[in-house]
């Protein structure tokens, strides 16, 4: 199979810790050809979704004493071509939230690939509808009591009421941005979502 993947910039990654790399790894020890690009190489042309695409060689890690090692020149990238994405048997959007508005266009862009073509995972619909934090909230019922406000007034009354609580960024990722909160809350930024330090019996 010919896979690509949309990824933040290969430098950035670590190949001992991001799954990403993982999955590549795997997709190359099964046969797999692994190709790569970013969501801003990423076009529609003729009404299909293309993109700027590099085929990927990596080294894989190697267990060491209770941790992951890579060499220094985990990966090698070869000369690219702009192809329409339908070209892949598959297609995995990668690309590290938060839901930023270029990340949305990116999943739009995906809406031009054909599905009986070409698997894209996850679902760009379900991309924007299954937002990381809030669709948490359809599961009430095994999960601390939760709020989302940006309101400065309904949070201290939360917090109050909790006694403390840790907030959360609704666009945030990797523990960015995350407070831990109590009655003597005076930090605030735009949009939170807040839920209680400990769980509480329904």
């Amino acid at each position: 199979m010919k896979i690509a993947f949309i990824l933040d910039p290969i430098p950035n990654l670590d190949p001992t810790h991001d799954s990403t790399v993982a999955m590549m790894e795997a997709a190359q020890v099964l046969g797999h050809e692994v190709w790569v690009t970013q969501a801003a190489q990423l076009s529609v042309v003729g009404g299909k979704a293309h993109a700027y695409l590099q085929p990927l060689e990596l080294v894989p890690v190697t267990l060491g004493e209770n941790r992951w090692v890579a060499v220094p020149e985990w990966y090698q990238l070869h000369a690219g071509a702009f192809l329409c994405l339908e070209e892949m048997d598959a297609v995995f959007m990668r690309t590290d939230p938060p839901v930023t508005v270029p990340y949305l266009y990116a999943t739009y862009i995906l809406d031009y690939v054909d599905p009986l073509k070409t698997l894209v995972v996850n679902s760009p619909q379900g991309i924007r509808t299954a937002n990381e934090k809030m669709y948490a909230l359809n599961f009430s019922t095994v999960m601390p009591e939760t709020i989302v406000t940006q309101d400065k007034r309904v949070i201290r009354e939360f917090v109050e009421q909790q006694e403390a609580a840790v907030m959360k960024p609704l666009g945030g990722k990797a523990g960015e941005g995350i407070l831990f909160c109590n009655r003597a809350i005076a930090i605030l930024t735009p949009l939170w979502k807040l839920a209680p330090t400990k769980a509480r019996n329904p």
